[in-house]
């Protein structure tokens, strides 16, 4: 029998989100009901609100999100009812072109789950496939990956998205080693995740840049050595100051706008990597000396979901978290309802918060 409950709806654009009653079907072939126990508020969720990724309103929001599964459809093998598992959207077919390449990160066909949720009768679009800000959901059963049930659920969802994201960004895309240099514009949970990461893999030398002082002292806490106000002063410059006059053998873009960018590749040393973590909007584009980008060498990347595998990364990630090594705390900014997204979503558009958690 369908599942009735309340869920985060964003019904047209840029208009104000509501809870609504909306009906779950039992899973089928291939998929996963999960009891949500907590989601976080994304910028990716207000892009969806705001119309900026599609137009297939009405949306169910909410993606970065962590809870219990309830029943599972027939065929599926990777998780039981009663695991605790971690949502993510990148369900690697395992069929496509890349992961017969052996890069299942990069996979062209992930899956979601076949059946659709609904708001009176309409077919909802779950954001990224699951439709988290709700108290169950229906995902792929390569969504669900099962973790450790003694991490909180309100740390270990944001795995799923904006802490994979930066980590990954750090230690899969930009290869950040031990003794290298990094530089990370953008401090919000994205950005300090990247930080975070660099930290993990031995970076020597990690500069935070942003324009909010508030920013730079949390960076801080996540490792950074360095911090650049670049309201006050050129980062360009001043990364090269603190690193010799060289750049940064790894620029990681947690912002995603084309003057940050710039500022990226020239902030980097002679074959370092830049790395695009940051989502630009569709109308952005950007303009670089070719001389440049081959006078200088190294890469140019962009990170897809911190390039990650949710099999193997999201188990890592909580050992690190409950080994004491990855302090996930420190992302959550305030716990709050169902009731209080959208004003969550002014909280993050203000820059109030690292992240704000739905506990459900």
């Amino acid at each position: 029998m369908p599942h009735s409950v309340k869920g985060v709806v964003a019904k047209s654009k840029g208009a104000p989100v509501s809870v609504e009653t909306i009906e779950i079907p039992d899973p089928g072939p291939g998929e996963v009901l999960v009891e949500v126990k907590a989601c976080g508020v994304c910028h990716t969720d207000l892009h969806f609100r705001e119309g900026a990724i599609n137009d297939e309103f009405p949306f169910l929001l909410g993606h970065e999100a962590a809870g219990i599964v309830e029943e599972v459809g027939e065929g599926v093998v990777n998780v039981s009812p009663g695991d605790f598992v971690i949502l993510n959207w990148r369900a690697v077919c395992g069929e496509c072109r890349s992961c017969k390449r052996g890069r299942p990160w990069y996979c062209f066909n992930t899956h979601n789950a076949e059946q659709k949720m609904t708001l009176n009768g309409e077919p909802l679009t779950a954001a990224l496939g699951i439709g988290a800000f709700a108290e169950k959901t229906l995902v792929a059963a390569g969504q669900a990956t099962k973790v450790s049930s003694e991490a909180k659920p309100e740390v270990a969802g944001l795995i799923g998205c904006g802490v994979m994201a930066g980590l990954g960004a750090a230690i899969n895309t930009g290869e950040v080693n031990r003794g290298d240099s990094v530089a990370v514009f953008g401090c919000g949970g994205v950005g300090d995740a990247a930080i975070a990461g660099s930290n993990l893999a031995g970076a020597h030398t990690i500069i935070a840049v942003d324009i909010d002082d508030r920013k730079l002292e949390m960076a801080k806490e996540f490792g950074a050595t360095h911090t650049v106000d670049s309201s006050k002063q050129d980062p360009v410059e001043a990364i090269r100051e603190i690193t010799d006059g060289n750049g940064a053998n790894v620029v990681i873009d947690a912002v995603g706008i084309p003057s940050t960018y710039e500022q990226s590749f020239f902030a980097r040393d002679l074959a370092g990597t830049v790395v695009l973590v940051g989502v630009p909007n569709p109308e952005m584009k950007i303009e670089l000396p070719l001389q440049e980008v081959f006078g200088r060498g190294g890469s140019l990347k962009s990170s897809w979901y911190g390039d990650c595998l949710p099999s193997r990364d999201f188990p890592m990630l909580i050992d690190l978290y409950l080994q004491g090594r990855l302090n996930l705390e420190k992302f959550v900014s305030e716990t709050i309802t169902l009731e209080d997204v959208e004003e969550a979503f002014h909280a993050m558009e203000r820059g109030d918060v690292l992240r704000s958690v739905v506990i459900i």
